[in-house]
């Protein structure tokens, strides 16, 4: 490996701390150097013989390590100052920058967070970009940090098209798939691609991730679709330390569990040797974009200088053991390879080391005297954009007539031509008009396409619009929510399917810790537009137990900028599709649509036969203002109810008993929007009328109550009589057993006989 071994510092340097020794170590190797010197090649010649890396090339990828390295050192330095808020670094990992040299700038990128050389290469991909400055900036999370605006130190550009996560235990590899099957996919629509037709998707991530759930489930989705001939091109790259955090990962794991993986191409490459490293890391690239295959490049690596700053290695780890390690440092090779190709001398070497050094704390200080978030109004500014007009003038639009009439089979057999139908129906006909109007709009699931889903509310959109936008998906979850951000980022509009409320909490994080949070920690420059449709909620008849039947919209309403709609019958459910595409168009927002499972066929309100829940279907021109909630007898002012999904249409014929027995008038407010609340309807209804009663399906400490609770009391009516009628603080069981742990007709007529 090394022309010549260096001597690492062993402990007699006292006082110094690890990030010290390192940066010692290789002053110290440099100035020792005692190995071959060869005649400097040519810039276009092999930098060492039998390398793929040329000397120009090996220059430049050097120049991004010591970026990198520098960058690191700096933030340990000026955290103990205030002045850097961040020290996770990429030391050990700067030969990740190979893998953004052979790489295009439009090629998108999901990167963890030891990343710094890659990011330092690829800003050469455009000239006039500064990778120095615009960290800094991150690190000082500066208002004026190009990537995050200062939420986040996170690695992302926009023009570079690195795509921002927070992601640090693999929960990006989903989205990053996704994406690659995204580029495929549109091109088969038709759709034009925000980047060239040929581009791959790069994802980075360790060795001890690899070994995660939301890693491996990416892993099998790539694998999968390849099995299937399908394209997928995005490349894996992990980086293998050995160790994550403080558990070492078992020597030759990586290879033993990837190696001989069917479908998944496997590739290895020494990260930590730019001149033998840099030719398979190549192959690896060029067979990527060559076969559209998923490959897996397998990059050795190192890590120095401990997980963050406040990791004291010398703790927990041997200090020989410690030494042999930072013996290890591909900056040291760097430095052997730069000095034995004649490409610098020791002391050109020297002098580029200390004027990076000098460039990125100069670069620090300035960071440090630029704005920071003031504000809590700053903060938030890109986590729920609304635009009002835009929103409603979108929803509304109609231009395809021509498209829906063909689709529905002519003037006659169109949806509001025909009677009054029941939920199910309703939303089945309103995806059939976003499709017309939308040619971008998939749609995708398990059992979604031919059998049209487990309920038929997909029923005829695979033949109306084929199956390259209405498909099945492998049975997971968090595969179904990375496809839809992956398409998402490619500029389509996913409206994926969840079977069951309770299936969407096996991938909840791919919607809470990525998709919600793009446009926040990107400062607004990336978005994640989607519609999921939920089936949700309880009251089948006991069947299914709490799988089934499960009320945690809790879940949703704790992700912050996730809008969640739920409407109780079909005309609401049509207008409220429009809006939720429309909110995606426009805003980019990640939405939710829950559908209310047992009123999916619910025709009768009050007595069989009567038809009282059937609803005729909205003109495509109309559409529901977000946040407009339904009102059933605004005049009445006895009793107020407020509720939503199952709720409305038990509430209402309760309200029946109640006025019978009680002679009150009942208004019940159908809230519709989940999330965010409509605070201010609350609270004009609230004042309007003598009582309370809100009627919530889910647990009784874990609902939408509270937060219709919480809004009445903030606005200033906590001494209004109130009650709530909620679920109790159990999973549902099976059959008859369901109907006691739900709100029922009785316990609404009950908690109104107790406020009389």
């Amino acid at each position: 490996m090394f022309a010549t071994v260096p001597t690492p510092i062993p402990a007699r340097m006292k006082g110094l701390n690890r990030a010290e020794i390192c940066d010692a170590n290789f002053q110290q190797f440099v100035r020792d150097w005692r190995g071959p010197v060869r005649t400097r090649p040519a810039d276009n010649a092999p930098v060492l013989p039998g390398s793929a890396l040329d000397a120009r090339g090996f220059v430049e990828l050097l120049e991004s390590q010591l970026i990198s390295r520098h960058l690191d050192l700096m933030a340990r330095v000026l955290r103990v100052q205030n002045k850097v808020f961040y020290t996770i670094g990429s030391s050990g990992h700067e030969g990740n920058a190979m893998v953004a040299r052979l790489t295009r700038h439009t090629d998108p990128a999901f990167l963890h967070y030891r990343s710094g050389g890659f990011m330092a290469e690829r800003f050469r991909k455009l000239p006039g970009m500064d990778p120095v400055m615009d960290s800094a900036l991150s690190f000082a999370a500066s208002r004026e940090d190009p990537a995050s605006g200062g939420r986040h130190k996170v690695w992302g550009s926009k023009p570079l098209w690195v795509l921002p996560q927070t992601s640090t235990i693999a929960s990006h590899l989903p989205k990053a798939f996704g994406t690659a099957v995204a580029i495929e996919q549109a091109r088969r629509i038709g759709h034009a691609l925000p980047v060239p037709d040929d581009s791959i998707v790069v994802c980075s991530f360790g060795d001890a991730s690899s070994n995660h759930a939301t890693a491996q489930t990416a892993f099998n989705a790539a694998a999968w679709t390849a099995y299937q001939k399908l394209p997928a091109p995005v490349l894996f790259v992990c980086e293998d330390n050995g160790i994550g955090i403080s558990v070492r990962t078992p020597d030759g794991w990586i290879a033993r569990n990837f190696a001989r993986r069917p479908d998944l191409d496997y590739f290895a490459a020494d990260g930590l040797d730019l001149a033998s490293g840099y030719g398979e890391v190549e192959r690896a690239v060029a067979h990527c974009r060559r076969t559209r295959r998923p490959t897996f490049l397998h990059l050795r690596t190192t890590r120095i200088m401990g997980h963050a700053g406040t990791d004291f290695e010398i703790e927990w780890r041997p200090l020989e053991e410690l030494c042999a390690v930072e013996a290890t440092d591909p900056l040291l090779r760097s430095a052997a390879i730069a000095l034995e190709s004649g490409v610098m001398s020791v002391d050109a070497l020297l002098a580029l080391y200390e004027d990076t050094r000098a460039r990125c704390f100069a670069a620090a200080h300035d960071a440090d005297r630029r704005p920071r978030l003031e504000t809590l109004a700053e903060v938030m500014q890109p986590l729920a954009p609304y635009s009002p007009a835009q929103v409603q003038a979108e929803a509304s639009r109609f231009e395809h007539a021509a498209q829906r009439a063909e689709i529905f089979g002519g003037a006659s057999k169109l949806p509001e031509a025909q009677p009054p139908r029941h939920l199910a129906i309703q939303i089945n006909q309103a995806l059939h008009d976003l499709f017309a109007k939308y040619p971008e709009a998939l749609l995708f699931g398990e059992d979604v396409a031919q059998k049209g889903g487990v309920y038929t509310v997909t029923k005829g959109l695979q033949k109306a619009f084929g199956p390259r936008r209405v498909f099945n998906t492998l049975l997971d979850e968090t595969i179904v929510l990375g496809l839809a951000q992956g398409y998402a980022n490619m500029g389509l509009l996913p409206l994926p399917e969840i079977q069951y409320l309770a299936y969407f909490h096996n991938a909840g994080d791919q919607i809470r810790g990525e998709a919600a949070s793009l446009q926040f920690f990107s400062n607004g420059q990336y978005r994640n537009p989607m519609v999921v449709r939920i089936a949700s909620l309880g009251y089948q008849r006991g069947f299914g137990g709490h799988f089934h039947n499960d009320n945690s919209v809790t879940a949703l309403r704790d992700i912050p900028g996730l809008v969640v709609g739920c409407p109780s019958r079909g005309d609401d459910a049509a207008t409220m599709l429009r809006t939720l595409a429309a909110l995606a168009k426009v805003d980019g927002r990640v939405c939710a649509f829950l559908e209310p499972i047992a009123l999916y066929m619910t025709k009768d309100l009050y007595a069989p036969g009567d038809g009282g829940w059937l609803t005729a279907y909205p003109p495509p021109d109309q559409a529901m203002a977000f946040g407009e909630e339904r009102v059933y007898a605004p005049e009445a002012t006895d009793l107020l109810v407020l509720t939503f999904g199952n709720g409305v249409p038990m509430s209402l014929r309760a309200a029946r008993t109640i006025e019978s027995e009680r002679g009150w008038r009942v208004r019940v407010v159908d809230l519709r929007w989940l999330l965010p609340l409509n605070e201010g309807a609350i609270a004009r209804h609230v004042a309007e009328c003598d009582r309370v009663l809100v009627v919530d399906e889910g647990r009784r400490s874990a609902g939408v109550g509270e937060g219709i609770v919480t809004a009445i009391t903030e606005a200033g009516f906590g001494d209004r009589p109130l009650r709530r009628v909620v679920g109790a603080d159990t999973f549902t069981p099976l059959a008859g057993a369901a109907f006691l742990v739900i709100p029922s007709e009785a316990d609404i007529v009950a908690a109104a006989s107790a406020m009389a």
